[in-house]
């Protein structure tokens, strides 16, 4: 069985958002973001891939279609095929989301 601890995984970086791959296959992926104050994932779309982003630290705000919110620490929201979406942290803490897509995009 492969396991990890995502504390050993929690990445940030000054100049960009962080993605960290934990599981992938070629039916999903698994990953950690890391968003410091001020860093964004543009909005964008997969015609083919649902994701689902689940905050572990901060307060994020997630965009899905036209809607937008924060996202509190346990809460979880899907972007489904076709629809665009992302992330951004305007707070003052760092933000650190599990983020998985199923399929992967191509």
């Amino acid at each position: 069985m492969d396991t990890i601890k995502l504390a050993d995984h929690e990445r940030f970086d000054p100049a960009k958002m962080t993605k960290t791959a934990l599981f992938e296959s070629e039916h999903m992926f698994f990953d950690l973001y890391g968003l410091l104050p001020g860093q964004a994932q543009k909005v964008h779309a997969h015609a083919e891939s649902d994701k689902v982003y689940l905050t572990l630290k901060g307060a994020p705000i997630l965009t899905v279609g036209d809607d937008e919110r924060v996202l509190a620490v346990g809460e979880a929201a899907i972007a489904r095929a076709g629809e665009a979406h992302g992330v951004r942290n305007d707070g003052p803490d760092p933000a650190l989301l599990l983020v998985t897509m199923a399929p992967p995009p191509r």
